[in-house]
């Protein structure tokens, strides 16, 4: 007992595991600030009317379809270069990110055009109201013109993420939210000599903010030491093997964006108390698997540079080194949503039938927190080793056949949401199960990239 209690000290201690702490906790923290400055926006804007609240909420959902338009590029950008990091490539890593911003730029124009001169068309097609729709299609033509500037951030954080660099992305996302928040607070409610602008103001502090991340990562990668620099060199092989591996991961996201909006319609037919229970459930789910996320970063950048240092048995440890901490993470976070839900949920909102439908919500997803953290680590060292083709078949499968499915039968034979909330937590348990199966194989780490 003494001496498995010192061999596990050891690997706490371990070098391999002060590597995963070191890009997983910036990463974590990152996406915290992410999470908090959508919070914020949601806070000033709902200031303004109720009508631009939504407005911006939908055009969260239309990001979610721009999202897999960068995971195109950034999925398989992500796995060569930190294959070609791996193998001691630096130069082949940055020609390949001044590749990936050249293509990034291209496709950015034909989504500024359609998001511009189609603004209107996507909030009526979503159902808006005409209030909606006119604050939304002013707030997204804003936005679409800034598309660009959001792709290149997207390309700069991963590309350095898979390099072994999360720090610099913490210290930009720290102070562009920062002046986020103040140019809001300036140009929606009008100070400093500035007219109140309303939704617009919003839109336009959202992409200055992105330009003032791009500005940072282009200082950043001039420092001849910095993990990455930009080479104009454009290597089309290179290119062909990025997009190999991106089709599979856009794909995935794609058909697992649109699982996630029929699973939502489900939810919704249950009733307003229970959307809006659900949606509250989710936003404090979302900062409880931070942990997770910044495991996931970590396990993916270390397998993909392992890889390409053609360690394979350091590439398979680096992913189980990263999951064991991430479940022991996130299942202590599961505890705190299983003993407070109430207490949590009660800093959103006051009414009773949400505060119910959100507390068993939590109670749930606080027992399925460990196979999350697993489905987290595993699917993303996967992605790291381009076994993108293998995450899609399980996500798609795993997604319509133990949720969507099962969920609409059990509203249909008359089944309350807490069924609904089970179902989904049996199939992130299914799922874990699976990616454990999967990565316990050990044949992911053959993929070509």
């Amino acid at each position: 007992m003494y001496d498995r209690g010192i061999k596990i000290f050891r690997q706490l201690i371990s070098n391999d595991t002060k590597k995963v702490f070191s890009l997983a906790i910036p990463a974590a923290l990152k996406h915290l600030v992410d999470i908090l400055q959508i919070i914020i926006d949601m806070i000033m804007v709902g200031m303004i009317s109720v009508y631009s609240l939504a407005a911006v909420g939908m055009s969260m959902q239309f990001m979610m379809v721009v999202n897999v338009l960068m995971t195109l590029y950034i999925v398989g950008g992500n796995a060569l270069i930190s294959r070609f990091i791996g193998q001691g490539r630096k130069r082949r890593a940055s020609a390949l990110l001044y590749s990936l911003g050249i293509f990034a730029i291209i496709l950015s124009v034909f989504i500024t055009i359609g998001g511009y001169f189609g603004s209107e068309f996507i909030y009526e097609m979503m159902g808006a109201q005409v209030e909606v729709v006119a604050e939304g299609s002013a707030y997204f033509k804003i936005l679409a013109c800034g598309i660009v500037v959001i792709f290149i951030d997207s390309l700069l954080y991963n590309a350095l993420s898979a390099a072994g660099d999360t720090k610099s992305s913490l210290y930009i996302k720290l102070l562009s939210a920062g002046v986020n928040a103040f140019l809001n607070y300036v140009f929606i409610f009008g100070h400093f000599g500035f007219e109140a602008m309303g939704i617009e103001g919003a839109a336009y502090a959202t992409v200055i903010a992105y330009t003032f991340n791009v500005f940072a990562y282009l200082l950043l990668l001039k420092i001849p030491h910095a993990k990455l620099n930009l080479i104009p060199i454009i290597r089309i092989k290179d290119l062909k093997r990025v997009w190999h591996v991106g089709w599979g991961a856009a794909l995935d996201r794609f058909i697992s964006s649109m699982s996630f909006l029929v699973f939502i319609s489900i939810i919704t037919a249950y009733g307003t108390a229970e959307l809006a229970g659900y949606q509250v459930g989710l936003r404090i789910e979302g900062i409880a698997f931070m942990p997770g996320f910044g495991f996931a970063i970590a396990s993916m950048a270390l397998v993909g540079q392992s890889l390409g240092a053609k360690d394979k048995d350091k590439a398979y440890k680096m992913g189980i080194i990263s999951g064991r901490i991430a479940y022991t993470f996130m299942g202590s976070v599961g505890v705190i949503l299983i003993l407070f839900p109430e207490y949590l949920v009660g800093f959103f909102t006051q009414d009773i039938s949400t505060i119910k439908v959100a507390s068993y919500y939590l109670i749930l997803v606080g027992l399925a927190q460990i196979p999350l953290a697993l489905v987290f680590v595993y699917s993303a060292s996967l992605r790291g080793a381009g076994a993108t083709k293998t995450t899609l078949k399980v996500n798609v499968l795993s997604l319509w056949f133990f949720r969507v499915i099962p969920s609409y039968i059990a509203y249909k034979m008359g089944f309350g949401i807490i069924a609904i909330f089970v179902i989904m937590n049996v199939e992130t348990l299914l799922k874990g199960i699976i990616y454990w199966y999967i990565y316990k194989k050990r044949t992911w780490l053959d993929t070509k990239v």
